[in-house]
């Protein structure tokens, strides 16, 4: 090899060590950046150049022409990356169940500073205390005064309820464009990395970051997979379904008033939806039937990778209707289908139905009792005018309908927290069911059929637990059953939480930068354009001794 030649070897070395250099110096300047992967310089001998090739020798005399540099590569590893995104979106299903479970709880145990418990007890008392002295004008107006508390704060943490399950569904719609936002991103990535690692001479790292960190925020929301192809592009699916392909995304939809009873989020596939063209040119959404995004009355588990997403946990969370006794009473396989699953109705049924219960126990005794007003004035027929209890108005009472789930044209009456009151006459009087029968004497019988009503352990939660409750039990096991759901639903999170903090660590040792590795390197590659400078120094001084000498 001529001296001229071993020129362009130095600058070989001047040239990538320059490269490693400035990536070393790169990924020093994001030690801190969220999402960044670590950078690598990859080094490669050029083409030999061989002088003699002898079979019998153990390798052919050759003389190196130089380094070349390959490419600058992440350092990254797929099978990580699938774990946390996918155990980090189990963590963030659990911790959406979490909090709502805790709010729940804060319905139950505390409204504006006075426990709904307080108001059970005080009208249990209020009931001992009319079993006392039925005819005492102070216990009958207790009676209905904490008759009227009961049903007041009942309405309050009912409303409460419903109030969260709106705010849970106000989220829906948020959720659902950052999703969309998410794949456009990628999507417009995709194209870029395209173009600029279509000349194969370098790699866009930094937008790979981009759309890996992209693709960590999308497996919060639900359960994703993803494959690169060999020109950079990467295909997306959410919840088994196409969401990312190489010249589109297929967009989430919110429909609020196709299939829901109430008003509530229901996300779909767009391109799934059945449309109506208008005349503007755009189109109308007249079906979400079979374009739904989830599957909700599945069971969850971990087996089948239905516990991943908190989208996924919010709908579930919220359910699709503010849920009544009925949803318990009338259909034991709607209930295990569409109900249990959901914290917020379950909790709204179990709590109606024990109003309800109450109610209309009390209201049965009343009726019949030899002491009624109606019985007393010989006006049988309206007996059931004359009860503590009232429907808010008879429409609602004649045509409350459970939910759009139940066949057409079921009709349901009775007494739920929001259409029910306290008999306007007795509010105005609280004496005017003076528990007297006919003759004068005192009605204790019904006082007394009130007063055992309460302790009979007649009732359960819900058509899967067989542990009987009594009115004065029913609301301790009631709070008790969410406080053992919060309970074990915090043991899963705290377990996720440590999978993913053991994955996510696990991933950072590959990924993260290292100011103490990369110092190192910076150190080494500077050594080697420093050698490379001096190679290229000897060289010249070489030529010039030369070219002095044969000029003298």
């Amino acid at each position: 090899m001529s001296l001229m030649a071993n020129l362009y070897v130095g600058t070989s070395g001047l040239s990538t060590s320059q490269n490693a250099l400035n990536t070393t110096a790169h990924n020093m300047a994001n030690l801190d950046t969220e999402g960044y992967t670590r950078q690598q310089v990859s080094q490669g001998t050029r083409a030999y150049q061989t002088l003699e090739k002898k079979n019998e020798a153990i390798a052919w005399k050759q003389i190196g022409t130089g380094v070349n540099y390959n490419n600058c590569k992440q350092v990254r590893s797929e099978f990580l990356d699938i774990s946390y995104r996918t155990e980090n979106g189990r963590l963030a299903f659990y911790d959406v169940s979490v909090k709502a479970l805790e709010e729940i709880e804060d319905q139950l145990q505390e409204m504006n500073g006075s426990e709904f418990a307080d108001s059970l007890n005080n009208l249990w008392v209020s009931v001992q205390e009319l079993a006392k002295d039925p005819c005492s004008a102070v216990t009958q107006s207790s009676f209905v005064t904490r008759a009227n508390e009961f049903l007041t704060r009942a309405k309050s943490v009912y409303d409460g309820l419903v109030s969260y399950q709106e705010n849970m569904d106000s989220t829906v719609k948020t959720m659902c464009d950052d999703i969309n936002k998410i794949g456009d991103r990628i999507r417009a990535l995709n194209e870029d990395i395209v173009n600029i690692e279509s000349g194969r001479e370098e790699k866009a790292n930094d937008l790979r970051d981009e759309r890996n960190l992209l693709l960590d925020r999308l497996g919060e929301y639900g359960k994703i997979e993803y494959q690169e192809d060999i020109f950079g592009n990467v295909a997306v699916l959410f919840e088994g379904s196409s969401f990312v392909t190489t010249d589109h995304v297929n967009h989430l939809g919110v429909d609020t008033t196709l299939e829901s009873s109430v008003g509530y989020a229901t996300p779909y596939w767009e391109y799934a939806a059945k449309t109506v063209d208008n005349s503007d040119g755009s189109k109308t959404v007249v079906s979400i039937e079979g374009a739904h995004v989830y599957d909700l009355t599945q069971n969850i588990s971990t087996v089948t990778n239905t516990d991943i997403g908190k989208l996924r946990s919010v709908l579930l969370a919220r359910g699709d209707h503010n849920a009544t006794y009925h949803d318990i009473t009338e259909d034991q396989e709607f209930y295990n289908t569409n109900i249990a699953q959901s914290v917020i109705m379950n909790v709204q049924a179990e709590f109606d139905q024990m109003v309800h219960t109450v109610m209309t126990t009390i209201n049965d005794i009343m009726e019949n009792a030899e002491s009624n007003p109606a019985f007393l004035d010989g006006s049988v027929g309206e007996a059931k005018d004359f009860t503590l209890f009232s429907c808010a108005n008879e429409e609602d009472k004649l045509t409350y309908d459970i939910s759009k789930e139940k066949p057409a044209g079921t009709v349901l009456t009775g007494f739920t927290i929001k259409n029910t009151q306290i008999n306007p006459k007795l509010i105005q009087e609280p004496t005017l069911f003076t528990y007297r029968t006919v003759d004068g004497n005192e009605d204790n019988d019904t006082v007394t059929k009130i007063k055992e009503a309460f302790t009979k352990e007649n009732y359960v939660l819900n058509p899967n637990v067989s542990t009987r409750n009594s009115f004065v039990t029913y609301y301790n096991s009631l709070v008790s059953q969410v406080a053992n759901s919060g309970d074990v639903y915090d043991n899963i999170k705290e377990a996720q939480e440590q999978t993913v903090s053991s994955v996510q660590s696990a991933r950072e040792q590959i990924v993260g930068v290292s100011s103490d590795e990369e110092l190192e390197f910076m150190i080494m590659f500077q050594n080697a354009y420093n050698a490379s400078s001096r190679y290229i120094n000897v060289v010249s001084e070489m030529l010039e001794h030369l070219v002095s000498t044969l000029g003298a």
